[in-house]
């Protein structure tokens, strides 16, 4: 310790710090810069950090139940146990393709979903599925979970009418609320149910060959005509065929 004045004149007292408290300070520094390897295992065993909420994000087909069930914690556990087993037992719920578990503390495990979404329904048996873009089933009961989506009836329901309707509900969202259903024409050709309007179109037809019928339908509604039938199946050319 040492007397000494400030530029006022003012006397201050300066006390040296003894040397082991500086290597203290240095060890505890270090002690926190290498938390990452002994802290989560530390703290997972204080009860502040019991987990006491789950928090649900993206769910809308998947029950809640369902997802509480596969990440299957409680209170005794630790919001700094290890998250990899809870996304690897949710990720293997068919409705959820991919998912992420954070922590928010205290004692908050939040768990983020993206689901499968249902683009068509088909029709197994007596009743409809949703499925996805691959055209796989989904375990949702659109009975019972309402699902807005076009119902199939192709008699051959390859995977290229279910990417169409899957890059359509993507880049096109106000066209695929508008089809109702898509149904086979033969072996090469579709009628897709636009709304009222039916369009009638090749198994091939692309998103950008379907975007061709909305100026035809503002020129029709212009001159107050309605379309019996759109016909895309002829390159460069859309034909209206009227009542």
């Amino acid at each position: 310790m040492s007397d000494a004045r400030d530029a006022d004149g003012t006397r201050v007292t300066r006390v040296r710090t003894p040397a082991w408290r500086l290597a203290l300070g240095v060890l505890l520094v270090i002690a926190l810069l290498a938390t990452p390897f002994w802290g989560p295992r530390t703290l997972a065993t204080l009860d502040f950090f019991r987990v006491r909420k789950v928090e649900l994000l993206g769910v809308r087909y998947t029950p809640p139940d369902e997802v509480l069930e596969r990440l299957a914690v409680d209170t005794t556990q630790s919001v700094w146990d290890p998250l990899e087993p809870l996304v690897a037992r949710v990720s293997r719920h068919p409705q959820i393709e991919r998912v992420t578990v954070t922590r928010k503390l205290p004692g908050t495990l939040v768990v983020d979903v993206t689901e499968r979404r249902p683009i068509a329904l088909v029709a197994v048996g007596a009743t409809l599925r949703a499925v996805d873009e691959r055209g796989v089933t989904l375990p949702l009961d659109p009975s019972r979970t309402p699902v807005d989506a076009p119902v199939v009836r192709a008699a051959r329901r390859g995977t290229t009418v279910y990417h169409l309707l899957g890059a359509m509900q993507r880049d096109a969202p106000r066209l695929y609320a508008r089809v109702s259903s898509i149904a086979s024409v033969g072996s090469d050709e579709l009628l897709i149910q636009v709304a009222e309007l039916p369009v009638r179109t090749m198994t091939t037809v692309s998103l950008a060959r379907l975007g061709d019928i909305e100026p035809v339908e503002r020129d029709l509604a212009r001159r107050q005509l309605r379309a019996a039938e759109l016909d895309l199946r002829y390159r460069d050319q859309v034909i209206a065929r009227l009542p």
